[in-house]
C-alpha cells in the first residue's frame, strides 16, 4: 500500500498564543543544521523500518510538509527536501502534495519554488478573517493579505486550497464568526478545516485560561458553549455552500469532478502506513497481517537534533480495534463492524460476536446520544462530534497505552 510522507518544520516567525505543538521560534541559523538532519532521516528511512522489523513499500502517494510554518524556509532548503524525498520513495505522477503556509509568507519567489518542488495543494493558516482576533493571539496577517494570496496561488495554478478557522477565538462573537466563515465560503476554495480553540497548559493562552488570568486577551475568550455554538453554526454555513463535512473538524467542496477531501490525512483515520521525519513526528508501518507498529520523535528541537531515541509503541490487535474505533468514528461515514471481524476474530478468538466485548460502550453511546446506527455502521452524531473525546475513551481499554496518531492539526 503506497505510504503518506510527513515532513515536520518546526520554524515560526511568531508563536502564536493558542499554540500547543511543538513549534517555536528559533534563529534562522537553526534551519540549515535541521534540514540536514531531515535529509539523513529520510535516506534511512528503510534502515530504520528494518530495525524495528517492520518493511514498506517505497511508494508514496502523498506528502504533506507541516509545522510550524515551512512557508518559512529558504527556496533552496525547500527544494533539497523534496528533491530527497524523490530519490528515496517513488512519488505517484498523481500524488497529493501539501505544504502549510502563514499567510503573509506567500512571496512570488516562495510560490514559484512551492511550484518547482511539484507541490498540489495549500494549506493556509487564517484561523480568522476578523483582523482584530487574529491579531489577538498573535498571528501577523489581515483579511486583505489572504484574500491576496489566494488569488496569487491561483494565478499560478495553485487552486488546491485549504483554510483553516479556529472558534472560541478571543474577542469572536456570533457575528464576527459568521463573517469569517462567510468570508472562507466566498473564496470558493475546495477544502476547510474548523477547529474548536484547545484549553491546556500546552499553550501560553491555554495555561492563562485555566488560571483564570487576563493576559493573551484571555478574559475576551467565548465560554465552552459559545465555542460550541460557533462550530455547530460553522458546520450549517458549510454544507449550506456544498462544501460538506467529512471528519470532524474537515469540510470538503463536492464537486462532480474531483474528491476534495485531504488523502493525506485520511490515512491517519482509516490506519494506512505512514512515515514522519523531523520534530514531533508519527510513523504507522505495519509489521504482520495482526501488528504494526507505531514510532515517534521527540517534540523538541533540541532533544530531536542530540538524537534522542524514538518512542516505539507496538500495537497487538485489540489496540488495533481500538484504533479503529477512535480513528475511524471521527469520519462521517463512521465505522463499518462487518469489516472489523478479521481483528475482532484474532484478538477474541473464543467470542462469535467480536463486537460484543465492545457492546458496552456502543449501547451507552447510542443511549446517550453520541453514537447512530444504522445496521452495521455506528456514526457519531452531532453531539458525538462535540463530545468526541467522551467517545472515544468509552472504546479504549484500562490497560491502553496512548498512542500517537499523526499530525492533523493546524500549526
Amino acid at each position: 500500500m503506497p505510504l503518506g510522507l510527513y515532513i515536520s518544520v518546526p520554524f515560526c516567525r511568531t508563536k502564536c498564543s493558542y499554540c500547543n505543538f511543538a513549534s517555536d521560534v528559533f534563529s534562522k541559523s537553526a534551519y540549515e543544521n535541521y534540514v540536514a538532519r531531515l535529509l539523513e532521516d529520510i535516506a534511512n528511512a528503510r534502515q530504520l523500518a528494518k530495525n524495528l522489523g517492520c518493511s514498506f513499500d517505497a511508494t508514496a502517494d502523498s506528502i504533506y510538509l507541516g509545522g510550524g510554518t515551512p512557508s518559512v524556509l529558504d527556496p533552496a532548503q525547500l527544494l533539497r527536501l523534496f528533491a530527497a524525498v524523490r530519490a528515496h520513495f517513488a512519488v505517484t505522477p498523481d500524488a497529493e502534495i501539501t505544504v502549510e503556509c502563514a499567510p503573509g509568507t506567500l512571496s512570488p519567489a516562495l510560490i514559484e519554488t512551492l511550484r518547482q518542488c511539484g507541490v498540489n495543494r495549500v494549506s493556509l493558516g487564517v484561523q480568522s478573517f476578523v483582523d482584530q482576533e487574529a491579531q489577538s493571539v498573535g498571528r501577523l496577517h489581515k483579511r486583505a493579505t489572504v484574500l491576496e494570496e489566494i488569488e496569487r496561488l491561483r494565478a499560478a495554478g495553485l487552486a488546491n486550497i485549504s483554510l483553516d478557522l479556529i472558534a472560541g477565538l478571543p474577542h469572536q462573537t456570533a457575528e464576527t464568526w459568521a463573517f469569517s466563515v462567510s468570508e472562507t465560503i466566498a473564496t470558493a476554495v475546495p477544502h476547510v478545516s474548523v477547529y474548536m480553540l484547545e484549553v491546556d497548559d500546552e499553550s501560553r493562552l491555554g495555561r492563562e485560561l485555566i488560571a483564570g488570568g487576563s493576559r493573551y486577551h484571555a478574559h475576551f475568550v467565548p465560554d465552552q458553549d459559545a465555542t460550541a455554538d460557533f462550530y455547530e453554526q460553522a458546520c450549517q454555513m458549510l454544507a449550506s455552500a456544498g462544501i460538506a463535512q467529512y471528519e470532524i473538524s474537515n469540510f470538503a467542496r463536492e464537486l462532480p469532478s474531483s474528491n476534495n477531501q485531504s488523502r493525506h490525512n485520511l490515512k491517519y483515520w482509516t490506519r494506512q502506513p505512514y512515515l514522519g521525519f523531523g520534530v514531533d513526528a508519527h510513523s504507522f508501518l505495519p509489521v504482520d497481517a495482526n501488528h504494526a507498529i507505531r514510532f515517534a520523535t521527540p517534540d523538541s528541537l533540541e532533544a530531536y537534533m542530540n538524537r534522542t531515541p524514538q518512542v516505539v509503541t507496538q500495537v497487538s490487535p485489540q489496540a488495533a480495534i481500538e484504533e479503529s474505533f477512535f480513528l475511524g468514528l471521527r469520519l462521517n461515514r463512521g465505522v463499518d463492524l462487518d469489516s472489523l471481524s478479521c481483528l475482532f476474530k484474532d484478538c477474541h478468538p473464543e467470542r462469535s460476536e467480536g463486537s460484543a466485548v465492545w457492546e458496552s460502550a456502543i449501547k451507552e453511546c447510542l443511549r446517550d446520544g453520541l453514537l447512530d446506527q444504522q445496521g452495521t455502521i455506528l456514526r457519531l452524531t452531532a453531539r458525538g462530534r462535540l463530545l468526541s473525546n467522551e467517545v472515544f475513551a468509552r472504546f479504549l481499554t484500562e490497560e491502553k497505552e496512548k498512542v500517537g496518531t499523526g499530525h492533523v492539526n493546524p500549526r
